[in-house]
């Protein structure tokens, strides 16, 4: 890695920087959704992982490749067909699965690719989003991701306490849990105070 990646680290979101410090060194990784590639890079310069990326749109593919990023471009569906079984320590997947059609599939996938996946979601049960939807009567905008609803690509919404339960029913293990509100870590009320949150999920028979 060049100089200049090596200082790029700091320009993370606080999810991003969240999940790399989960990633372990010399781990094997995946990164859905990777954008312009800051996490990729960051987890290779800093981690020494091995790290691959899938990317849906031509300028984040085109971005990752001027970082010399190994990633292919595709929707996540056909991405992950592709991989055999435990290709990865780590699948990641951040601020994207509130825009999938069938999340539980992707992470069926994720977690069949993989050994672990990690995601990363904005809560909308944060109390400002309440107070919002109870005195304006109108959906609230993602915390730190504001984006109206009606403006491609489109979300549903859903908090922490969604997550979990989705987690239990489809009987994932959650090895570790991170909230964050404005960079700050918290664990108290977590589905009232967190604006953004992140998980570390296993098969449960595993």
């Amino acid at each position: 890695m060049t100089q200049k990646n090596r200082g790029e680290p700091s320009n993370l979101r606080p999810d991003l920087l969240a999940i790399a410090e989960l990633i372990p060194p010399g781990a094997k990784a995946l990164d859905l959704g990777c954008a312009d590639g800051a996490l990729l890079a960051h987890l290779i310069a800093e981690k020494q992982v091995l790290g691959r990326g899938i990317e849906l749109s031509e300028a984040g593919v085109l971005a990752c490749v001027r970082r010399g990023l190994s990633v292919r471009q595709g929707n996540l569906q056909e991405g992950l067909a592709d991989y055999p079984d435990n290709s990865f320590d780590y699948v990641i997947l951040s601020q994207t699965l509130r825009y999938l059609n069938d999340p539980a599939m992707i992470l069926a996938e994720m977690l069949r690719v993989g050994r672990q996946a990690v995601v990363s979601f904005a809560n909308w049960g944060y109390w400002r989003n309440r107070v919002g939807l109870l005195w304006y009567g109108r959906i609230p905008q993602a915390p730190d991701y504001p984006q109206p609803w009606h403006e491609p690509p489109r979300w549903q919404a859903f908090t922490i306490a969604d997550f979990t339960d989705f987690c239990q029913a489809n009987g994932y293990l959650v090895r570790q849990r991170v909230y964050l509100s404005r960079g700050r870590r918290g664990y108290l009320w977590a589905n009232l105070l967190a604006r953004n949150a992140v998980y570390v999920l296993e098969q449960q028979n595993l």
